[in-house]
């Protein structure tokens, strides 16, 4: 169970935007780092990444405010052509394609975690974990939905979501897990 009653969000006040950026800096390095580990599937166009545990462990330990900016950074970053999406991959036509859902599915859950951290759902671990999977749930409806105008329908869930639902569930527990010792990391870089 999770012991610490409040959101990392309350914890860090600082005073000035210049000392927020090396905490959403780190942040957004992780959610990088995340989405270079990355496995293409033979049969679909959506790989299975670390991306999604980022997104999740981000807005739980930031909030809604400092979540987003870190997932819109990430996003505007591959936007602009650096290589930060899944397996180093980049550009705005990443948006338009069949994983584009995904990506804008990564703001969305990012928002909706968030809020759910600053309203103290990461005070437990069923909450924290529930809140993920919700995020989790975002995420497959907004990429379900784009791929829908790249596979054919009888295709759609074993191309987008099937084969990727047993390490949605292995990310969600390591993220909820690991979320305690993420503060404390947090709190030791103050």
């Amino acid at each position: 169970m999770i012991t610490n009653t409040t959101a990392l969000y309350s914890k860090i006040q600082p005073n000035t935007l210049l000392a927020e950026l090396p905490l959403l800096a780190t942040f957004n390095m992780l959610l990088i780092a995340c989405s270079y580990i990355s496995i293409t599937l033979p049969f679909s166009p959506v790989p299975i990444t670390g991306q999604t545990f980022g997104i999740l462990l981000v807005a739980m330990a930031l909030g809604r405010v400092r979540g987003m900016a870190v997932v819109m950074a990430y996003l505007l970053e591959g936007a602009m052509g650096l290589p930060v999406f899944a397996g180093g991959s980049a550009g705005i036509v990443k948006f338009v394609g069949p994983t584009g859902g995904y990506l804008v599915g990564f703001a969305v859950s990012a928002y909706m975690v968030g809020y759910l951290a600053d309203k103290r759902w990461d005070k437990s671990f069923a909450k924290t974990t529930i809140a993920m999977v919700l995020g989790t749930a975002l995420i497959f409806v907004t990429g379900l939905a784009q791929l829908s105008f790249f596979v054919p329908a009888e295709t759609l869930f074993t191309m987008g979501f099937t084969p990727f639902v047993p390490g949605a569930i292995v990310k969600i527990a390591v993220a909820s897990v690991i979320l305690p010792s993420v503060w404390k990391l947090v709190k030791d870089m103050k």
